[in-house]
């Protein structure tokens, strides 16, 4: 593993390419102990993951921003076109072209207002976020409007911790110098994976049930 560091950095790849590919699979195991032990659904694994990414690529607050966005049009959208009898793939392009669009202008006023990091935001992040409008929509139409607006806000939570992991300047240089330091984070999965007890957000839910089990226990 040192040896492929090395090698990578030699060959010309960006030590910080090589510290966010190291970096990623933190990043999935920190979601998926989220998801099992804590309770946080969010939109999958992949979502998160991704959103995570592209924050890094736009820092965090103009990621925010940019996401926020995003929700906001697709949410409008939605409710523009929900009285056209329009079928699932023309309506989801729609909603996308309009949000592209909108992002766009808001990149500008951000350049009008001399934002000119969020004005030179790259096209990738972009894209990313973009698409996940997908993802609301169908959590919106199978869940409803509640539910999709709570794994939209845990998976902005998830995407958040997972960037301070990222960034965290001492355990950049750890992994750099131990790379093997990922193998054994991937080996907690095994552990997430064979988790049976209750979630975190079970106990927290069902508090007052757990109490009624153990009151007789007690006695």
């Amino acid at each position: 593993m040192p040896n492929l560091v090395d090698l990578a950095i030699g060959q010309g790849v960006p030590v910080e390419t090589v510290i966010y590919v190291l970096m990623y699979p933190v990043i999935l195991t920190i979601i998926a102990f989220a998801r099992q032990v804590v309770g946080i659904k969010a939109f999958g694994i992949y979502t998160p993951s991704v959103i995570a990414v592209a924050f890094l690529a736009t820092t965090l607050k103009y990621g925010i921003a940019i996401f926020t966005v995003v929700l906001l049009v697709a949410l409008g959208m939605r409710y523009l076109l929900r009285n056209f009898q329009l079928l699932y793939m023309s309506r989801t392009a729609m909603m996308l072209s309009v949000t592209a669009i909108s992002v766009l202008i808001f990149l500008v006023v951000g350049g009008v207002f001399n934002r000119t990091g969020l004005a030179s935001v790259s096209i990738f992040p972009i894209l990313i976020m973009i698409t996940i409008v997908e993802k609301f929509v169908v959590a919106q139409i199978e869940k409803g409007f509640r539910t999709a607006f709570f794994l939209a806000l845990e998976t902005i939570l998830l995407a958040v911790i997972c960037y301070f992991v990222v960034k965290w300047e001492a355990f950049q240089v750890l992994v750099l110098n131990y790379p093997v330091t990922v193998l054994f984070i991937v080996l907690l999965n095994i552990f997430i994976g064979r988790w049976q007890g209750l979630r975190l957000y079970e106990y927290l839910r069902f508090r007052d049930v757990i109490k009624n089990v153990e009151l007789p226990r007690k006695k």
